[in-house]
């Protein structure tokens, strides 16, 4: 049985360069066999925080939180696509985030990060690492950095020049390690249940 991945992405901008990189990983994990989706958030279009989704009465969420939280719930692991914006995480994927918080419990998530300069959004990705442990997530040592994301990936997501001959490298470390995290949490789960 093939993983579930869901890789998230949170820009809400009108020319988003990010998707490039979220839909590169999802074509990659699907070419390993994973079942990977994107989760958009900007599609999504929760409220700004106001309830979790917890938060609620059974069955009296909003119709697009109930759906992505069985989703979050199904799913073996996660990938977190990150833009930096003054040295921090985009707001729509941090809002999109903080609406859960025990589905996202015992499965492994990775980051991915991008800029349009060098530095390849590595501070927002820094950022993510705290935020994802603190919401129960186990967090892999892998990442990718991508910039500038525009002389990296083409408008599909394709891989171009040096640059993205360099993210093909690194992809599939990314992914092994995904895999690993992934494969563990899963054996631990059939093993013993959740400490809570």
């Amino acid at each position: 049985m093939s993983d579930s991945i869901l890789v998230f992405y949170g820009s809400y901008r009108r020319d988003r360069m990010g998707i490039r990189l979220a839909d590169f990983i999802v074509k990659g994990m699907a070419a390993r066999g994973a079942a990977a989706e994107l989760v958009d958030a900007k599609a999504v279009d929760l409220p700004m925080l106001d309830r979790m989704y917890k938060e609620y009465a059974a069955g009296e969420a909003p119709a697009a939180m109930e759906r992505l939280a069985a989703k979050i719930r199904g799913a073996d692991a996660f990938v977190f696509v990150t833009g930096e914006y003054n040295w921090g995480p985009q707001p729509g994927l941090k809002n999109l985030t903080d609406h859960y918080l025990e589905e996202w419990f015992w499965r492994p998530a990775a980051i991915a990060s991008y800029s349009a300069g060098r530095l390849s959004g590595v501070r927002s990705a820094t950022v993510w690492h705290g935020i994802l442990s603190e919401m129960g997530l186990a967090v892999i040592s892998s990442t990718l950095a991508v910039g500038p994301i525009a002389k990296t990936l083409d408008k599909e997501g394709a891989p171009t020049g040096d640059a993205g001959a360099a993210l093909e490298r690194a992809f599939e470390r990314f992914a092994d390690d995904l895999a690993w995290w992934t494969e563990a949490a899963k054996a631990q789960r059939e093993r013993q249940a959740p400490p809570y």
